[in-house]
């Protein structure tokens, strides 16, 4: 997933935003496509899904929003001020909107799906809203646009997972890729917006799934992550009845491809994830070692009113469990929120008294902002004061630097497969990859080259790195 210092800058930003690089392609084309993805790993899924569907009608892909026909901003509605970031950024283009008036801009995504017509009432640049089930109907919404009208459509359906759909690797290093094995979310935590903007959960066919991932490892990608709101509720059956798989057992065979194609797979919700998925992740070395496994709290009465649906003593009982089938090497994430509705102090303390219990590698920390349409936003006061709340969050961070340096540093002195991704940020005579436990490991290039595996002698760490050198 991501360090401890990229969770600092987003923390700053409070929005993550990927702008979708990429040649073009194509030729032939008359019309060129711009896209970017906000937010989580889903989106960034979505905009790969969006461009197949727009490639298939005969568009290009480009880099530069200025040579663009179609602008799409995929957005994310998770974050506290991730609206006013899309809107800063639909100003961007207003020039170009103006210059070329038949250029189509459009919002997708889960931004889209919340706030429907207020963006084509209140950003008049914007041509097409689309929510994140509605992809297959671009062309149908351009053609209007082309007519002169405003385009919209923001329904949520029961079994959308563009199965069928091969997506194109915008967002890839060629070495890992992401698969979506399921859609929407029917968990309905009371700060959540997700189960609104991405319907309920349906999960993937199996075998489209399968196939997948075996066409990305005959294209030579050395990883793949399993994506869902929550994978571990992950089940699909055949019509017949004849066929039914679990998450473990789909994991398994995602395994089984090949031994030299690593698997990740992310969100789990403690509620489900399950012995039969630790065993599985056991038996087979090329499931990764790492579990993001998103706490919330660490207080019971907290999670009750966040409808979580799991206790203090539950959460506890699956990290017990992951340490007794995994070890204790493997790395284990989380997402926390800080000053959520009526979080006393002693509740927050029992917050850091969980990470203290687990120890976490790493984690994704925020304050507790109010999203409309919520339950939480219905039902309950946002009643704790900003200072209070960015002091927790301070407290909460401070410590996962400190555990996060001492997991670190339990690496020093030990070899670590790596599968390389790519140069290092800082300097192209290193090269930069991820251990097991998703850890990003960086070491000098020699004549290795991105989706090599390279065992690595770890030598030094810092909180959000591992250091380390080649053993030829």
């Amino acid at each position: 997933m991501r360090s401890l210092e990229i969770l600092k800058d987003e923390d700053k930003e409070a929005l993550e935003v990927a702008r979708i690089s990429v040649d073009e392609t194509g030729k032939e084309s008359k019309k060129k496509l711009y896209i970017e993805s906000y937010g989580c790993q889903m989106n960034f899924s979505d905009s790969e899904i969006v461009t197949s569907i727009l490639q298939e009608q005969g568009y290009a892909t480009t880099s530069q929003y200025e040579e663009a026909d179609v602008i799409l901003l995929n957005t994310c509605a998770i974050r506290e001020n991730a609206e006013q970031k899309v809107r800063n950024r639909l100003k961007n283009f207003t020039p170009l909107k103006k210059k070329k008036p038949q250029v189509v801009v459009g919002v997708l995504g889960c931004m889209a799906e919340r706030l429907k017509t207020k963006f084509l009432e209140e950003e008049k640049i914007v041509d097409v809203v689309a929510g994140p089930d509605s992809y297959r109907d671009l062309p149908n919404l351009f053609s209007e646009v082309d007519e002169g009208q405003k385009a919209i459509n923001v329904f949520l359906s029961r079994d959308e997972t563009y199965a069928d759909i091969t997506p194109v690797r915008l967002n890839s290093n060629g070495v890992t890729a992401f698969v979506s094995i399921m859609r929407g979310c029917d968990n309905m935590c009371s700060f959540c917006v997700v189960p609104f903007t991405r319907g309920r959960e349906r999960s993937r066919d199996v075998h489209s799934i399968l196939k997948e991932c075996q066409e990305l490892h005959d294209n030579n990608f050395k990883e793949v992550t399993l994506l869902g709101q929550n994978v571990d509720s992950y089940k699909w059956s055949s019509e017949d009845g004849a066929e039914t798989v679990n998450f473990a057992q789909l994991l398994e065979r995602v395994a089984l491809i090949s031994p030299e194609l690593r698997v990740r797979f992310s969100t789990s919700h403690p509620k489900d994830i399950t012995d039969e998925v630790l065993h599985t992740m056991k038996k087979y070395e090329n499931i990764c070692n790492y579990i993001h496994l998103p706490a919330q709290s660490g207080n019971s009465r907290v999670l009750k009113i966040m409808n979580r649906t799991y206790d203090r003593e539950w959460y506890l009982n699956r990290i017990d469990a992951i340490r007794a089938i995994l070890g204790e090497e493997c790395g284990i994430s989380h997402d926390l929120i800080a000053g959520f509705c009526t979080e006393t102090e002693d509740e927050h303390k029992d917050t850091l008294s969980l990470m203290e219990y687990v120890k976490y590698d790493y984690g994704y920390m925020f304050a507790y902002s109010e999203r409309p349409g919520t339950p939480a936003a219905k039902k309950l006061e946002d009643d704790i004061p900003e200072d209070v709340k960015k002091r927790r969050l301070n407290e909460i961070i401070a410590l996962q630097q400190q555990h996060s340096l001492a997991r670190n540093q339990m690496s020093i002195g030990k070899v670590q497969k790596v599968l390389v991704e790519g140069f290092s940020k800082r300097s192209d005579d290193f090269l930069q990859g991820r251990n097991d436990q998703n850890k990003v490991v960086v070491f000098p290039k020699l004549n290795f080259q991105k989706g090599d595996y390279v065992n690595v002698l770890i030598k030094e760490c810092t909180a959000a790195t591992l250091i380390g050198e080649a053993v030829v």
